[in-house]
């Protein structure tokens, strides 16, 4: 079984849920239940699939799990820009998040592509 702990991508991607965490905590909080709930979910879900492929015991579902993390890691790079915009988020913090953002996906995808 693999141990997600040992990864690199997974490391990475704990960081940004944390750093997601943080850089949410002065939104309106008439974004409670919108925007800072979709992108701490987003950051959660890009861990979590990377935790859950870890637990499965074929490639091809290894892979699976792999792949809608990196489909939320997308996601959460939108929710990052849409926030830099609205003005939710300063430009160094969006800066942060977009830099975990794109370390995490370039780790994710030498995963991948290394399952291929």
């Amino acid at each position: 079984m693999r141990d997600h702990r040992k990864l690199r991508v997974f490391q990475s991607a704990h960081s940004l849920v944390l750093l997601t965490y943080l850089c949410t905590r002065d939104f309106p909080k008439t974004e409670t239940f919108g925007m800072v709930s979709q992108m701490r979910r987003c950051a959660i879900s890009v861990a979590a699939n990377i935790v859950e492929g870890c637990a499965r015991n074929s490639e091809r579902e290894y892979s699976h799990f792999l792949n809608c993390s990196f489909g939320s890691l997308r996601e959460l790079g939108y929710y990052i820009d849409l926030a830099r915009e609205l003005g939710y988020l300063d430009t160094a913090k969006a800066a942060q998040l977009r830099f975990g953002q794109e370390k995490t996906a370039s780790a994710l995808t030498g995963l991948i592509r290394s399952l291929r």
